[in-house]
């Protein structure tokens, strides 16, 4: 009797086996859901040193602060924003030195000990066991996958919100009908030689972007711009702004407008410092020359307003110190997205209640070095505005004396 002759059919479904085998052998392993201590108990062991001198608190929670800048509740909030993103496509390289997908918690660890630290993709990547170019990727994908996902984080108010916004700032400074504080400072960067212009170049000799914020009581960013070039005067960075148009075309700061005691009508307004100009919706500062005693309370209650925003970029740069760093030769196309990162981060951890460690804010100026820039631009309806607050603070101060 002849053998048995094999069917065509059951050679491709040989083949077809075979074929699956050696797909099966070559996919890595993918890690299981892990538990927090799956790599925070790695990396506290390896870096919570407790040689002398060390600043890293002997807390585990405070530590988790100290490295990250926020809680493990606003770390896990953070995770759950992004987590769809960092897991619908992982990209090659992101294996570490067991051979296993890193997980998502472990991604968004390393980008905030990166935008943290501001230490070198080297140094972070030796503080997890993994690679400079894996710290450069995670990095990176968690800055898109937040740019877009935070953007609720960082929006300007509506109607009942700055309602809330403008009586914190009357009880804390007295200031009728103010919307907010804007101040500006400098990303200093180096450039190769081809990149260099005076574009770039800022009154201080460095190269640099410049990040302009508007801030709330708490703080909070209302509303950021950035990309510019440092050369350009922050008045000037003003006028190419989203938000001064709107304001000029009455569409932002056009809220319910305040009449005073005397009859004066006080439009909504933000405080500014002596480098913007003086407009019906942006107060700043008398010259300190030849004071009465009317301007000088007022400058004394508009400095304390100001100062706000002086404070959070204080606070922004003192715990994303890869903004208070000199940026190595950074891709001036993707700096404006970290940069808007490190602000989302900021109002994230003002709006989980987080309480930041005492040490985290910068203690000197956040643009230590540069001198204040002076716009001589003067509105007369923006004259007429402060001269009425001036006069309003004075005969509140005046009240309060014969008491």
């Amino acid at each position: 009797m002849a053998p048995h002759k094999k069917s065509k059919k059951s050679k491709r479904e040989l083949k077809k086996l075979k074929k699956r085998k050696s797909i099966s052998t070559v996919v890595p392993p993918v890690e299981s859901k892990p538990t927090e201590s799956d790599w925070w108990d790695t990396f506290w062991r390896k870096n919570s040193s407790s040689t002398p001198g060390s600043s890293v608190p002997s807390d585990e929670a405070e530590g988790f602060k100290h490295f990250f800048r926020v809680s493990k509740n606003t770390f896990e909030y953070i995770c759950s924003l992004v987590r769809e993103d960092l897991i619908s496509r992982p990209p090659s390289g992101l294996i570490n030195i067991e051979g296993r997908l890193l997980s998502v918690e472990k991604q968004v660890a390393i980008a905030l000990r990166r935008l943290a630290s501001g230490e070198s993709q080297v140094s972070v990547g030796a503080s997890f066991g993994v690679g400079q170019s894996t710290v450069s990727q995670v990095t990176w994908r968690f800055i898109e996958a937040l740019e877009e996902r935070a953007k609720h984080h960082l929006k300007w108010p509506d109607s009942n919100r700055m309602e809330e916004v403008k009586s914190k700032f009357e009880v804390s400074f007295g200031m009728p009908n103010c919307c907010g504080a804007i101040d500006a400072t400098h990303i200093i960067m180096t450039l190769p030689a081809v990149q260099t212009s005076d574009d770039w170049c800022d009154p201080e000799n460095n190269y640099s972007m410049l990040l302009q914020g508007i801030v709330d009581h708490e703080m909070r960013f209302l509303d950021i711009v950035t990309g510019w070039p440092g050369g350009m005067t922050v008045s000037r960075v003003l006028k190419c702004t989203g938000f001064s148009k709107l304001c000029e075309g009455g569409e932002r700061l056009n809220g319910s407008v305040r009449t005073l005691l005397g009859g004066e009508d006080i439009r909504e307004f933000i405080v500014g410092g002596v480098g913007y100009p003086l407009l019906p919706w942006l107060i700043t500062p008398y010259d300190s020359n030849g004071l009465s005693a009317s301007m000088s309370t007022f400058n004394a209650l508009h400095e304390a307003a100001r100062l706000l925003a002086v404070r959070a970029f204080s606070r922004v740069k003192g715990s994303w110190r890869i903004l208070n760093k000199v940026m190595w030769r950074p891709d001036k196309r993707k700096l404006p997205s970290i940069i808007l990162v490190c602000c989302l981060l900021h109002n994230i951890v003002i709006d989980c209640g987080d309480n930041l460690l005492p040490d985290v804010a910068l203690s000197g100026h956040h643009d230590p070095g540069y001198g204040e820039q002076y716009c001589k631009q003067v509105d007369p309806l923006g004259r007429t505005m402060r001269d009425n607050l001036a006069k309003f603070f004075h005969q509140g101060k005046e009240k309060a004396v014969s008491k």
